[in-house]
């Protein structure tokens, strides 16, 4: 895919007759007469980088992501809720998954979703919706690399207390709020060096990233089944389900077991945030995404019905000292070498899922703010003129992340809940444009991608924004009864905080300059034979 340089010397590409012949040509379309190609950020061509546009960076969290929120499901309603809530969540992630990929078809920019909003709506209402699209976004992803940072930090000081000492009830070194916070910190400028690098160097670090992912994730359900003594029964596996929540309801704990599979499987169109650095964005970009959901759900759910067999002292293992579910587990099948030999791949799968999701961040930051959608955009928006990527905009996102990891200082219970924003703020922020779409379909002409759902579009559109609407109400709810200051689910004032913000910032002065997404992509268009070698 190139790019038409600034928004100013930008083209727009919405020429059907010209677009549709040149897709069967083969050709691509050429720069606009009078105005000298110039790439925004550099992209890249080579056979091992498109195949990491066709995995996905998304695809490979499961082996981390499984296991930093284990205990949610458990906690909750027990293991058959986390073994089902998997299933169906994953299920409910694909229609989501191909509605988004559909759109992002049509035009794959590094502002995903967001951009999309243009060519969805009417003229005249482009900018507010793009406004509330692009802020819940850029919310959702910035608690999304927050709380992965926080986990990675989590499972690292996890991993000191399995090797510290150990008296029959606790272990000699036991993680304070203030040292889990500030791991959390160190981890995320890290992740900022990482992804201030050049985007041919992301892709050489991430490109092994997601085959380690899988081929440890069979190992480790492999070596925990193996070592594990005296597991659980299928019935009680796929049958058991608890009120965990005291919320009175097996079936209310049942959907708060949702948070697991909703936090993992959001970011659909992170890939898409990538597709100015990534060749042939508008191919590679939906099948990398629908890719991302199919593997992550079966290695998600394998990796769960795992952890659920192997859970030998049900109540023991939910109190266990290291503070997570799946540590206990490596822990009583390895021992402490064994298990911290596999616990170390969980921990390295989630760093780099921590970085995956920090690049999406940043592009998206980036995006949003070359639209002057950001305080300070001119500055967030500069791209470093050695490493072709918007380095501003990744220490824009690490500093943020950093100011809402700081209030686990006060509660870790608190930073907690308010990583439950992740989800509801991402996935309502894709349903926006989904619903766009379908009310002003007559009024609003959508040329479609090389990809698209045909007939059976609507009805996964409209499964996608009901499961979405739905469990997002079920998400904000607190996750235990009685609720106190505690356990109380801050998501929602954080979301209502950040929705004043916006909304506020609007009304006093955006709305009088803020036109929507102004970048107009040319999309390198290819042939139909290239399109039929991807599936």
């Amino acid at each position: 895919m190139d790019i038409a340089g600034s928004p100013s010397e930008a083209r727009d590409t919405d020429k059907p007759l010209k677009a549709a012949d040149e897709v069967k040509s083969g050709k691509s379309l050429g720069p606009p007469l009078g105005i000298p190609p110039r790439a925004a950020m550099a992209t890249i061509q080579d056979d091992d980088e498109r195949m990491l546009a066709r995995i996905g960076y998304r695809q490979a969290r499961v082996l981390g992501s499984v296991p930093a929120t284990f205990n949610i499901p458990l906690n909750a309603g027990g293991p058959a809720t986390a073994v089902w809530c998997w299933f169906i969540g994953s299920c409910m992630a694909m229609c989501i998954a191909s509605s988004v990929a559909e759109l992002v078809s049509a035009y794959p920019t590094a502002g995903g979703m967001y951009f999309v909003t243009k060519h969805v709506v009417p003229p005249e209402y482009v900018p507010i919706w793009a406004w509330i699209v692009g802020w819940c976004n850029f919310l959702g992803q910035t608690a999304g690399v927050s709380s992965v940072a926080y986990t990675v930090s989590q499972m690292i000081l996890a991993c000191g207390s399995m090797n510290s000492s150990f008296d029959g009830h606790s272990y000699s070194y036991s993680p304070t709020a203030l040292q889990t916070v500030l791991l959390s910190i160190a981890l995320l400028t890290v992740m900022g060096v990482i992804c201030s690098l050049t985007t041919k160097s992301l892709h050489k670090i991430i490109l092994w990233f997601a085959p380690i992912n899988i081929v440890a994730s069979v190992g480790v359900c492999v070596a925990l089944l193996v070592l594990t003594p005296n597991k659980q029964s299928a019935k009680w596996v796929f049958t058991e389900v608890t009120d965990g929540s005291g919320w009175g309801s097996r079936g209310f704990s049942f959907l708060l077991g949702f948070l697991s599979v909703a936090w993992t499987m959001t970011d659909y169109d992170g890939t898409t945030h990538m597709s100015e650095e990534t060749h042939d964005a508008a191919i590679r970009g939906p099948v990398a995404i629908r890719m991302a959901v199919l593997v992550s759900g079966v290695v998600g759910w394998m990796l769960t019905i795992t952890f659920c067999f192997c859970l030998t002292d049900y109540d023991e293992i939910l109190a266990s000292p290291t503070g997570m579910a799946a540590a206990q587990i490596f822990l009583n099948a390895g021992g402490r070498t064994g298990g911290t030999a596999m616990w170390f791949f969980v921990i390295l799968i989630q760093f780099f899922t921590g970085c995956s999701a920090m690049l999406a961040d940043t592009r998206m930051a980036y995006a949003f703010s070359r639209d002057d959608a950001l305080p300070f955009s001119k500055f967030w928006s500069k791209v470093n003129p050695f490493t072709q990527t918007p380095v501003n905009a990744v220490w824009l996102v690490v500093l943020c992340s950093i100011c809402l990891n700081c209030i686990g200082i006060g509660s870790t219970e608190t930073i907690l809940s308010i990583f439950n924003i992740t989800a509801p703020a991402l996935d309502l922020s894709y349903i926006a444009v989904i619903l766009a779409h379908i009310v002003y379909t007559k009024r609003v002409v959508f040329i479609e991608g090389p990809f698209t759902l045909g007939k059976w579009g609507r009805p996964i559109n409209i499964v996608a924004i009901v499961w979405v609407c739905f469990i997002s109400v079920v998400l904000f709810f607190p996750p235990m009864k009685p609720i106190t200051p505690q356990n109380m689910n801050y998501a929602i004032c954080v979301a209502a905080a950040i929705a004043v913000f916006a909304i506020s910032w609007w009304w006093i002065g955006a709305r009088r300059k803020y036109t929507g997404p102004r970048t107009k992509d040319i999309l390198q268009l290819i042939g139909s034979e290239e399109i039929d070698d991807l599936f």
